[in-house]
């Protein structure tokens, strides 16, 4: 009798453990599918890691800035034509008018020189007035008298100011020369200019009366252009105005 009683808990025990089971399989597999799916996800919705290989590719293709690809000598022109504020002919006037009866020879727009800007006393009979500051850019002009004698006169290329006057070491054959190319030089150097920059547009920065090959005096006048700051030289003959010569310097 106490045998037959007990059969019902058995089986009542084992449907329990069965149902555990059942119960347990089904939650593992949710989280087995669950785990999957974050994975896939997250697979999803991680970017790409860009390799360093692909980042140095990209940089070293990349196109060099305009200021790259100047050369030194029109980086050089860049830094000191926008400078100067002061015009080839206005620092003309003003340079010949240190000279009686002075004409002019060559004028050239440059970097002031470190001797006058060192120079920072009081002015002198050869500096009269004070130095520009360094860096800024001057007008170094020759001009010559009647009688072949060359004189330094530096202007400030930005005030207009002159701050040095100074007789050039000559001896008699140089200035007997000088005093032969003015009375051949029928052209002024306004009128080559002109020529010039008919021919090439942009900036003069050098005027300057010489002697060619042949023998023929002329004016070389030099013009930077502000677009690309290539220097282009024009040679125009002194006594008819006609160009004899035209250089491109692109370097």
């Amino acid at each position: 009798m106490s045998s037959v009683r007990r059969l019902p808990p058995l089986r009542s025990m084992a449907v329990i453990c069965a149902l555990g089971s059942s119960v347990l399989l089904m939650t593992g597999c949710t989280n087995a599918d669950t785990t999957r799916s974050s994975v896939a996800e997250a697979a999803q919705t991680t970017p790409p890691t860009t390799s360093p290989t692909n980042t140095a590719s990209a940089t070293d293709t990349a196109s060099p800035s305009p200021s790259e690809s100047l050369t030194d000598d029109q980086a050089e022109r860049q830094a000191l034509v926008p400078k100067a504020k002061v015009t080839w002919d206005k620092a003309a006037d003003t340079a010949v008018k240190e000279v009686p009866e002075g004409k002019l020879v060559d004028l050239e727009l440059k970097p002031t020189s470190a001797e006058a800007t060192a120079s920072t006393g009081s002015p002198s009979p050869s500096m009269p007035n004070p130095a520009p500051s360094q860096g800024a850019p001057e007008w170094e002009a020759k001009v010559a008298a009647p009688d072949g004698t060359v004189h330094r006169i530096d202007v400030d290329a930005v005030s207009g100011e002159v701050f040095r006057t100074q007789a050039e070491d000559q001896d008699a054959d140089d200035k007997q020369q000088v005093a032969d190319w003015l009375k051949k030089a029928t052209q002024t150097p306004e009128q080559a200019v002109k020529v010039a920059t008919d021919n090439a547009k942009g900036t003069v920065t050098h005027v300057d009366l010489e002697e060619g090959d042949d023998q023929k005096v002329m004016w070389s006048v030099d013009v930077v252009s502000t677009d690309n700051w290539d220097k282009a030289t024009v040679d125009v003959d002194a006594t008819n105005g006609k160009v004899l010569r035209e250089d491109v310097d692109s370097d």
